[in-house]
C-alpha cells in the first residue's frame, strides 16, 4: 500500500489545499501531519497570540479533516526528526509539502529532502497554496528576480491566469500511527497574550470570509481607512496560516466593483512581498536599500511608543489596539510604523519585533517589508515621505471616536479635540505630553 504524508505547515485548511490534494490523489494511505517545530515555538520574539491562534486552527483542522475519514497527526519536536520517525513508521514513499518563501522555510526543505533522499522518500513542495501567485510569475522584463515597484506588478499580476480554487479531497484512509494530543497554549508558552485577540482556524476563517464577500466588501474602498469604522476583512491571521485560500479569495471577489478591486489590490501586494522575500530573503533583517535618514538610539521614545505614551492619541490609541486585540487597521499599522521610523528616527527593527511580538497575523513577508515600507528602506518610490500625526488623525478619524474608544482616559474631550489634549488642558498625570514636536501642534 503507497502511503504518502501530507506535511502542513502554513497551509491549514482542506479546502483549496494543492499539497493536500495532492497526496490524497497519490497515495493509497495519506498521513496529516503538523510537527509543532521547537525552533519557530522557542524563537524570540515568542508569540503568545500566534502560538493560540495555531492551536485553534490545528483544533479546526482536525475537525475538517475527521470529516474525509482522518484525522491530524501532531508531533512535536524537531521536525527533520519527526518527520522522519513518520516516514520510518509508516513506510511512506513521499512527502508533500506547500513551498515557501522565508530562509527558514527555504532551508526546512533543503534538508528535508536530503534527509529523506536516506530513506528512498520523495518530498514534493507544491506552489500556488500560500499565494495567489508563484514567486516567480509574474517576472520583471529586466531579467531580475523581483519587481522593485508595486505598480507595475500589480498590472502584470492582474493579467496571470490563476488556477481554479480546488474543492477538499475525496475521503482517504490513514495508516495506523500515533499523535499527540494538541497542548494547552500556556504548554507551549507562559507568557499572556492579548485578552480580546479573535482565534480562529478553517471553520472560522470560511464563515467570516462568507460575511466579507456578502456585502461588506463592496464599501473597502471607501472605508478601509477610516479607523474608528472596522471596515476592512479582519481575514489577514487566517491567510497568514493558510486557514482561507488567497487564491479562493481572488476567484470569489467581484473585481468590477471598487471595494472588489480594492481588496484584490491588497491580496496583490502581499504577493508582492513574497516575491521580493523569495528574491532577498535577507531583506527579512536588513535594509532592501539605503534610507532616508540616520537611525539614533533612544530607549525611552521607543518605549514609549511600545507602550502607547507618546501623547499623540492616534498613536497610541492604535499602539493599546494592538496589545489589547493582537491586531490593527492598516491605515494604523501605516501611521505608527512612519511615525517611529520618520518622525523619532528609530530603527525599524525594533518596530518590526514588536509587531512580530503581538500580531496575530504578523510573519516576514508582510510585516518586515511594510515596515521597511513605512522607513524608506523598502519598495516606496516616495522614500522621503513623512506623515503627520495629526494630519493622519483629521483625515482618518476626523470625530475622535477611534481614539476615545482605545483612550479612555480622553472619553471626555468631545469630536476631533480628542486628537490634541494639550489644547483642553488634559493634565499631564492623566496623558502624557507629546514626546516630540510636529508641524501643526
Amino acid at each position: 500500500m503507497t502511503v504518502t504524508i501530507a506535511l502542513f505547515t502554513r497551509d491549514l485548511r482542506v479546502h483549496d489545499n494543492p499539497m493536500l490534494r495532492a497526496a490524497v490523489r497519490e497515495g493509497a494511505a495519506v498521513v496529516p501531519l503538523f510537527v509543532l517545530d521547537n525552533r519557530i515555538i522557542e524563537r524570540e520574539p515568542v508569540s503568545p497570540n500566534r502560538i493560540r491562534f495555531l492551536l485553534t486552527a490545528l483544533s479546526e483542522l482536525d475537525d475538517e479533516l475527521h470529516a474525509l475519514g482522518g484525522r491530524l497527526i501532531v508531533r512535536r519536536g524537531d521536525i527533520l526528526d519527526e518527520v522522519d520517525r513518520v516516514v520510518t513508521r509508516t513506510h511512506a514513499e513521499s512527502v508533500h509539502i506547500a513551498a515557501d518563501v522565508s530562509w527558514y522555510s527555504r532551508v526546512r526543505e533543503r534538508r528535508l529532502r536530503e534527509r529523506l533522499a536516506h530513506r528512498d522518500c520523495l518530498l514534493h513542495t507544491h506552489d500556488g497554496s500560500l499565494t495567489v501567485a508563484t514567486p516567480g510569475d509574474p517576472a520583471p522584463a529586466t531579467g531580475r528576480g523581483h519587481f522593485a515597484v508595486f505598480t507595475p506588478y500589480f498590472r502584470r499580476w492582474m493579467g496571470t491566469p490563476v488556477r481554479r480554487p480546488l474543492a477538499p479531497p475525496p475521503r482517504f484512509v490513514m495508516p495506523p500511527i500515533r499523535g499527540l494530543a494538541l497542548p494547552r497554549p500556556d504548554e507551549l508558552c507562559a507568557e499572556p497574550g492579548s485578552p480580546q485577540m479573535s482565534a480562529g482556524g478553517e471553520t472560522s476563517g470560511r464563515k467570516l470570509m462568507r460575511q466579507w464577500l456578502s456585502g461588506p466588501i463592496r464599501r473597502y474602498d471607501s472605508t478601509s481607512d477610516h479607523l474608528a469604522a472596522d471596515a476592512t476583512s479582519h481575514l489577514s491571521p487566517y491567510l497568514h496560516f493558510g486557514c482561507v485560500s488567497a487564491t479562493e479569495l481572488v476567484h470569489r471577489a467581484d473585481t468590477s466593483t471598487p471595494g472588489g478591486h480594492a481588496f484584490v489590490r491588497q491580496l496583490a501586494w502581499r504577493d508582492f512581498h513574497h516575491q521580493l522575500l523569495a528574491d532577498r530573503p535577507e531583506a527579512g533583517w536588513t535594509d532592501y536599500r539605503r534610507g532616508p535618514v540616520g537611525w539614533r538610539e533612544d530607549p525611552d521614545a521607543a518605549e514609549a511608543w511600545r507602550s502607547g505614551r507618546t501623547g499623540y492619541p492616534v498613536i497610541d490609541a492604535a499602539m493599546r489596539q494592538l496589545v489589547t486585540e493582537g491586531w490593527m487597521p492598516g491605515r494604523a499599522r501605516l501611521i505608527v510604523a512612519a511615525f517611529l521610523t520618520k518622525t523619532l528616527r528609530i530603527d525599524w527593527r525594533i518596530g518590526a519585533a514588536h509587531f512580530q511580538r503581538w500580531l496575530v497575523d504578523g510573519d516576514v513577508a508582510n510585516n518586515q517589508l511594510n515596515w521597511q515600507w513605512a522607513a524608506g528602506t523598502g519598495t516606496d518610490t516616495r522614500p522621503n515621505r513623512v506623515l503627520n500625526p495629526l494630519r493622519q488623525a483629521e483625515r482618518h478619524d476626523p470625530d475622535g471616536e477611534y481614539v476615545r474608544r482605545w483612550l479612555p482616559e480622553l472619553a471626555d474631550l468631545s469630536g476631533a479635540s480628542a486628537h490634541t489634549p494639550w489644547r483642553s488642558g488634559v493634565p499631564h498625570s492623566v496623558y502624557p505630553a507629546p514626546i516630540v514636536e510636529v508641524k501643526g501642534m
